[in-house]
């Protein structure tokens, strides 16, 4: 039995052997090189920083600050927000932004209500269904308040015919102070149901069919699988909309000063944070005070979302 003998041709193509205990360096590629992250989330991040960081360091530098008659400013440490918390106001539009949010929160049930009926499957003309109520979303909320300020009139209005052809009196809700609030959060709720659907439906059709069919053949109920199935799944989706619904509440603004107006009686008992930080960055021009109180609101808008991350470890189940 004869071994062949390689040549000197064969060894000079053989590869060398690494030295023991050396490891061989492999060729990273281009794509793995972290500057190729960089390129990636630079505009994101550069958006984020110009749009988000800076204006939010912008406006804790100008609280500190109180604006001249003609321009300028000059630095006063702590006097806004120690005359914000003098503020009588501030207790008003605190507790009427609170009452607006509680409220808000009702659309939430709802809106996981109506997503389980237009995920029936034997439910026609779904896409219609799901259409309208998307509409509001994508309606301006100028037209949204001059609609509904008709729907609320006292005089005219449709709400009040309505109840007026069944024996009730109607009243002026966008004027009575002690109904002018919740007409306003009604509106948002109506508005804003569109998105929460949007969310839900897509929480709904995640849910596996092998979980429901399980639970027939156990012989559970309709109302048995919606509240140990359905809601348990769909927790993550109603984790998100509360926080997007707490923030967005927060914050509102617009429907109050579209379908009230300035000199509305009802005015004091709606104005909120927002509205307060309008009046006196806007009217009064005092931009050092306004700044304070637009920290103020992301102060407790911080504080609540930390409030919900912590409280959801308790209720969210993501498996």
């Amino acid at each position: 039995m004869s071994i062949a003998t390689p040549t000197r041709a064969t060894v000079e193509r053989m590869p060398e052997a690494p030295a023991p205990g050396i490891r061989r360096r492999r060729r990273r590629s281009p794509s793995a090189s972290p500057w190729w992250a960089l390129v990636f989330i630079g505009p994101t991040a550069l958006g984020v920083a110009v749009f988000y960081l800076w204006p939010t360091v912008r406006t804790l530098i100008i609280s500190f600050t109180k604006s001249g008659p003609f321009g300028g400013s000059e630095w006063v440490g702590i006097e806004n927000y120690t005359r914000l918390f003098q503020d009588p106001e501030l207790i008003g539009a605190l507790r009427n932004t609170a009452i607006y949010t509680v409220i808000a929160l009702i659309g939430i049930p709802l809106a996981v209500a109506i997503a389980a009926l237009l995920n029936t499957t034997g439910l026609k003309g779904r896409s219609a269904y799901r259409t309208l109520y998307f509409i509001p979303v994508v309606t301006m909320p100028a037209a949204i308040a001059l609609v509904w300020r008709m729907i609320y009139n006292g005089d005219y209005g449709v709400l009040n015919a309505g109840l007026g052809a069944v024996g009730i009196e109607g009243r002026s809700w966008l004027t009575d102070p002690n109904t002018a609030l919740i007409a306003i959060a009604v509106v948002g709720i109506w508005a804003g149901l569109g998105t929460n659907i949007v969310i839900f439906l897509a929480g709904l059709q995640g849910i596996p069919d092998t979980i429901m069919e399980a639970a027939d053949l156990d012989g559970a109920g309709p109302v048995r699988k919606f509240v140990s199935i359905t809601i348990p799944l769909l927790s993550p989706s109603i984790f998100f909309v509360s926080v997007i619904s707490v923030i967005g509440a927060l914050q509102v603004f617009d429907l109050i000063y579209m379908m009230l107006g300035r000199s509305n009686p009802a005015m004091p008992n709606t104005r909120t944070v927002v509205y307060l930080f309008y009046e006196a960055g806007f009217l009064d021009n005092d931009r050092g005070y306004a700044a304070a109180v637009a920290f103020l609101l992301l102060v407790i808008i911080l504080l609540l979302t930390v409030v919900q991350f912590r409280l959801q470890k308790k209720w969210v189940h993501y498996e």
